[in-house]
């Protein structure tokens, strides 16, 4: 099993993932490599919540140009996971 911390990288923080939190659904960047098992194990083990369904995603980084030498370069690609999680359990992200 991998350890937690490897595979979460950071959680998603927009106007979406924060409507989708009132329906038990949580949305992390996570490790290229990792599988749906690894996220499962990985939000288990870290919140100590009950996971019953993950999505994963690759996303292509955006296509960028250097304003100085007009050469065209890329945003690293990434990938997501949306949790959902049992009914009756959540994960404070923001509390201190």
């Amino acid at each position: 099993m991998r350890d937690a911390m490897n595979v979460l990288i950071r959680p998603v923080v927009s106007e979406k993932t924060y409507a989708l939190m009132d329906t038990n659904v949580y949305v992390f960047v996570v490790d290229p490599k990792a599988t749906k098992i690894d996220v499962r194990n990985a939000v288990e083990q870290a919140f100590n919540v009950t996971v019953t369904k993950v999505n994963t995603l690759n996303r292509k980084g955006k296509s960028v140009r250097n304003r100085r030498t007009g050469k065209m370069g890329s945003r690293p690609d990434t990938k997501r996971a949306i949790v959902t999680l049992k009914s009756g359990d959540s994960i404070n992200l923001f509390e201190n």
